[in-house]
């Protein structure tokens, strides 16, 4: 069933998705793993909360992460965010360390990025639920095929985006955009472990900016409001 909180305009997608085959197979293993206790991240009510935020029309850029963090309290359904008690990740603070160089903003004091969704940046990771404690648990259990889906009908009914790939799963699913209809930027992947091989450098958000003006779009705000700020809101 599509959570209600799902844009309308992508629910024609995620219901065609749901009655694939793959995606019963996947469904019907998530409920086995729940029924034998596992945990599973982030809460079932926030695993499509990347479509939540923004219409399929108001896509804008699209990041692409791996899969949820698997510790307690992290995970809430958008991909590299975490809710605002968390501790910012290390991966999210390679991202804030590239756009304060970028952009010259201030480094948040919080990992929270429904700002940026509600602007039309969809957080989006290749899989989208995790087993606590046990990074990549859920590849290859049917979510990719999911997320495939989503990108190829962004890449064939939108025209303008903007893919941040960021490592080299992230540029293997996006292989097949249109890099002449859409912006493609590649990095590497902002973990500490490969941050400093590309990622750390690599202008991306201020050449997202650039492009969608020039497309006369309105650029992203990149920084984000602190919690005590009135228009800050908390949505899990």
């Amino acid at each position: 069933m599509i959570e209600e909180s799902i844009h309308p305009s992508w629910q024609p997608l995620l219901a065609r998705e749901f009655n694939q085959e793959y995606y019963k197979e996947l469904a019907a293993f998530l409920a086995a793993r729940q029924a034998d206790g596992v945990t599973i991240f982030p809460p079932q009510a926030a695993w499509f909360s990347a479509f939540a935020h923004s219409s399929l029309q108001s896509v804008k850029v699209v990041i692409l992460g791996q899969d949820p963090y698997h510790a307690a309290g992290q995970a809430h359904g958008l991909c590299f965010s975490v809710l605002p008690s968390v501790k910012v990740p290390p991966s999210l603070r390679n991202i804030y360390k590239e756009l304060q160089r970028d952009l010259g903003l201030p480094i948040p004091s919080h990992g929270y990025l429904l700002d940026w969704a509600e602007q039309g940046v969809l957080l989006l990771n290749a899989v989208l639920t995790v087993e606590e404690g046990s990074a990549g648990a859920h590849q290859g259990r049917g979510w990719e095929h999911f997320s495939d889906a989503v990108i190829e009908t962004l890449n064939a009914e939108r025209e303008g985006l903007v893919f941040m790939l960021w490592g080299a799963q992230a540029q293997k699913k996006g292989a097949n955009i249109d890099a002449k209809r859409h912006l493609v930027l590649h990095a590497s992947h902002p973990s500490p472990l490969s941050a400093h091989r590309g990622f750390l450098g690599c202008g991306h958000f201020s050449q997202a900016n650039s492009y969608l003006a020039k497309r006369g779009q309105p650029e992203i705000n990149w920084q984000l409001p602190a919690l005590d700020e009135p228009e800050f809101k908390l949505i899990p």
